[in-house]
């Protein structure tokens, strides 16, 4: 879909995910795909939006520290981090990073606005044109990055430099560098499962709830805080059903958009059907809170943090904000989602949102930016800070979050086939459920039903399909059966 049709979409949908709370999320209102045409633009210099394989100057080759040591500019960098703006926040802020960058560019001053509702009005300040020298690319089609933003280099450079390089790209050239990467599993306090007997973690949907009936019954921990009142932690479910329940990297991308029934239950405890299940069945069987309409997300993270809470399915991203959130950090455990494919347990692992430089923006400005963008991916250290996967391909650092996935394969969604780049988000329009790009409502209508007892959980998979089948034909889309 076009970038008007998805502001569109959001107004009509009111799905704007207010982030400042959640600092990032797995999907972040993007998509892990990519699409491709060429570069629009002169050829020569990337910063004037030409093919980038012919750059000068390019994310591979500036140097830190060599490159533009006499660039005085003033930058602005449009985020969703609106936390790490304030002065409570218990993490290192913008200001902390900044001033660090200015050691080695003081000439470059680095000017940082949040905005709440990111995923939205991101949307309309792209649009307008309004919005700075670096934003956080929201969801728009993979044949729209060229017209808005300049490219790093193509993607063969660029696999070399980051992680995840084929995340916001279009005919082979990178436009976005992905802030930080997040694992998808579940936050858990260790001492709750520790109170409630679990001494093995779940690795199975049946061995989950039976946990989360443990928790129950011998702790006064909610077993699973749903976060439904939020709306978009409701969609962070969706990042689920690809690798982490499939064990394939090519599914979300390419497959999902010709499967026949994509929600029908496969009979061996694994996809789509099975991640969504685990959540109808926790809220049937009463192991959520006993209000989910009254759900505070900023109040969650000191409940999970003092043992008030047993569970909440997010990102990796979330980790530390949890530990941050009370006085007993070393109680908040991270681990691999209750899904196995044969035998083998998964871990969906992907990018956060990817900077992208205004390629409008002036010749100073353009390399100040990619400067900044260079230096927060590869010295900054934000990526570890924030719990997420390093950018940096060299940087093989990761947070301690992740040694519960000791075992665990991490599965990175492969890019779209050539030709059909956009198509999955056409589907996703046109059937309305808006898989993995801020799809909540259809999930907290999961547990609405599952709580009114007035739909069972094969009826709601079932109307999926409907839908999804209609879009398909619709669209002419062959599929699989």
């Amino acid at each position: 879909m076009n970038l008007k049709r998805t502001i569109a979409l959001l107004a009509a949908a009111a799905v704007a995910a207010s982030l400042v709370a959640c600092g990032s999320s797995p999907s972040a209102g993007t998509e892990p795909g990519t699409a491709g045409s060429e570069a629009s633009g002169n050829s020569g210099n990337a910063g004037n939006g030409g093919t980038a394989d012919t750059a000068d100057n390019n994310y591979t080759s500036v140097v830190l520290g060599e490159t533009g040591k006499d660039i005085k500019t003033t930058i602005k960098v449009l985020t969703h981090r609106t936390d790490m703006l304030g002065d409570d926040y218990t993490g290192k802020s913008w200001k902390d990073y900044i001033a660090e960058f200015n050691k080695i560019y003081p000439g470059i001053t680095v000017d940082i606005e949040g905005i709440t509702d990111y995923a939205e009005d991101s949307l309309l300040r792209l649009q307008g044109g309004e919005w700075g020298d670096i934003m956080m690319i929201p969801a728009i089609d993979a044949s729209e990055l060229s017209n808005y933003f300049m490219p790093y280099g193509t993607v063969d450079q660029m696999k070399g430099a980051i992680r995840f390089a084929t995340d916001k790209q279009y005919d082979g050239v990178c436009y976005g560098v992905p802030s930080t990467g997040n694992a998808q599993g579940v936050l858990y306090n260790k001492a709750v499962f520790e109170k409630a007997g679990i001494t093995t973690l779940p690795k199975t949907p049946e061995e989950f709830i039976n946990d989360l009936t443990l928790i129950k019954e011998k702790t006064d921990a909610i077993p699973l805080y749903t976060n439904y009142a939020a709306g978009w932690t409701m969609g962070a479910w969706d990042a689920y059903i690809a690798g982490t329940a499939t064990g394939d990297a090519t599914y979300m991308n390419q497959k999902l958009a010709h499967t026949a029934n994509p929600f029908a239950d496969p009979g061996d405890g694994s996809h789509a059907y099975n991640v969504y299940k685990v959540l109808y069945d926790a809220v049937a069987k009463g192991l959520i809170e006993d209000d989910y309409s009254t759900t505070d997300w900023e109040g969650c993270k000191g409940m999970l943090n003092r043992g008030e809470i047993g569970t909440m399915v997010l990102g990796s991203w979330a980790y530390s904000q949890m530990q941050a959130a009370g006085d007993k950090p070393e109680d908040i455990g991270y681990m691999s989602f209750p899904i196995t494919v044969n035998g083998k347990q998964y871990a969906t692992a992907g990018p956060d949102y990817a900077f992208g430089i205004n390629k409008d923006a002036s010749d100073d400005n353009r390399m100040a930016s990619l400067l900044f963008v260079k230096w927060m991916t590869n010295e900054s250290g934000f990526s570890y800070n924030e719990g997420g996967i390093p950018i940096n391909a060299e940087d093989d650092k990761y947070p301690d979050l992740y040694a519960a996935f000791d075992g665990v394969e991490y599965v990175s969604d492969e890019p779209a086939l050539a030709g059909e780049e956009d198509l999955k988000d056409t589907l996703n329009s046109d059937s309305e459920l808006s898989i993995n790009n801020g799809g909540d409502k259809k999930v907290q209508a999961i547990i609405e039903h599952a709580s009114n007892g007035d739909m069972t959980f094969d009826q709601i998979m079932d109307s999926w399909n409907k839908a999804w089948t209609e879009a398909q034909e619709l669209n002419g889309v062959d599929t699989d059966n």
